[in-house]
């Protein structure tokens, strides 16, 4: 009986200095924004844990005046879906990595040969970044296309002491409808538009 009690406690000490060895899972606070033309047009928010993904999605809804007789016709749904995940955490800020997919419209406005107003055609855009480091207390920048229409990325980060989720599960998807020190020189950028050098690679 002796001998049974002395094996339990010490496994239960065994237990329990291994859970007390255990690291303090980390997760990171952050806040992005989508600036347009030098004009903040969305933002996204989560606290996801380090090496966990988020995925969101925001839609706003477009209607134009268009034809001859200039009235309301057709929608366009400019779409953009961001993918983010903190991939570590170290004395120099958290670096993350960011993908991208966008339904931009275009601003040129296009007529007829009559000079009826045509609709603007919407066009793909898809984007990524394998490592964005977002220093202490400071916002990283991401250039995605440089003009026409000129838009970044601004990322802001906070390391938090859990690895709680304020958002839902760290790998969930969330989808919203409404009106929507710089590190970028690794970003892929695919689509039909002018590339910023901040974020340079593939470009159709």
């Amino acid at each position: 009986m002796w001998k049974t009690s002395i094996v339990a406690m010490l496994l239960g000490a065994s237990l329990l200095a291994h859970a007390q060895q255990r690291p303090t899972q980390q997760a990171v606070q952050w806040q992005l924004q989508v600036v347009k033309d030098g004009q903040q047009i969305d933002s996204f928010e989560g606290t996801t844990t380090v090496g966990q993904a988020r995925t969101d999605t925001h839609h706003q809804v477009i209607q134009h005046n268009v034809g001859c007789k200039d009235q309301p016709a057709g929608s366009i749904d400019l779409s953009r879906t961001i993918t983010l995940s903190p991939l570590r955490v170290d004395p120099q800020g958290v670096m993350f990595s960011i993908d991208t997919q966008e339904t931009l419209e275009d601003d040129s406005a296009a007529r007829t040969d009559i000079g009826c107003k045509l609709p603007p055609q919407p066009r793909q855009l898809s984007a990524s970044h394998p490592g964005l480091v977002v220093a202490p207390d400071q916002w990283a920048s991401w250039t995605i296309v440089e003009r026409s229409p000129n838009l970044v990325y601004r990322l802001h980060a906070n390391v938090v002491a859990n690895g709680a989720n304020g958002n839902g599960d760290a790998n969930g998807t969330g989808s919203t409808s409404g009106t929507s020190g710089t590190n970028g020189a690794n970003g892929v950028t695919n689509g039909n538009v002018p590339v910023s050098g901040t974020a340079t690679g593939k470009s159709n």
